[in-house]
């Protein structure tokens, strides 16, 4: 049954129309929407599971700027506790997630619910950085017992078509960032795509050459 669902994200991650036409039947209009965003920038899926590789999930999700090992779970009751096999894996992934710099993510699909089925929440790592660093504290990672150990919570994950539209437009707000810090570091306005048109790009060095003239 499990090989059911890591099917069905396969196809959404990967793009293919199938697959996100599968899934959002009975999603509201926004959730459409966020979720064929990723046919513009869609991931190649592969199957890791049955490797024999410990801590490289279920599928690893991989594409030009960002990778992502993911465990799939499924349940008909929204928490799942992690014991036995369950807790090597979470260990395993918490391990080559600092080992090689990654960040694991459990996909977990609760069984019965209409609408966006599947939450997303990530594993706690240490070493992460670049693109992967800013994307970290908006994904919510894996909520504790009481006893302090990790298990998943379907409430508390991020919606499936949420991640999608933001691992899809975050390259995009990344420029924004670098042309904002961009600006207060030089203290020059720079152009933008969305300015108007009279709003031209001011050389400093230019202008206090005038002004000493």
């Amino acid at each position: 049954m499990s090989s059911k669902y890591e099917r069905e994200l396969r196809q959404v991650l990967a793009g293919l129309e199938k697959g996100v036409n599968s899934i959002i039947k009975s999603c509201t209009e926004i959730q459409k929407a966020r979720m064929k965003l990723i046919q513009k920038r869609p991931f190649l899926v592969v199957r890791a599971a049955g490797s024999g590789i410990e801590g490289s999930g279920d599928l690893l999700a991989l594409r030009g700027d960002i990778c992502f090992p993911i465990e799939v779970k499924s349940s008909k009751e929204s928490k799942l506790y992690l014991s036995g096999r369950t807790v090597e894996q979470y260990n395993s992934l918490v391990y080559e997630g600092n080992r090689s710099c990654l960040m694991p993510l459990y996909a977990y699909r609760l069984k019965g619910v209409r609408g966006d089925s599947w939450r997303i929440l990530r594993v706690k790592t240490d070493t992460l950085h670049g693109k992967l660093r800013k994307l970290a504290p908006l994904i919510p990672s894996l909520p504790l017992t009481r006893n302090g150990k990790p298990y998943l919570n379907w409430e508390s994950g991020m919606e499936l078509n949420e991640f999608i539209a933001l691992i899809c437009s975050q390259s995009d707000s990344s420029k924004n960032i670098e042309h904002i810090q961009a600006r207060s570091k030089v203290g020059i306005t720079l152009p933008v795509k969305n300015e108007q048109d009279n709003y031209r790009t001011r050389d400093i060095l230019a202008e206090l050459q005038k002004r000493r003239i």
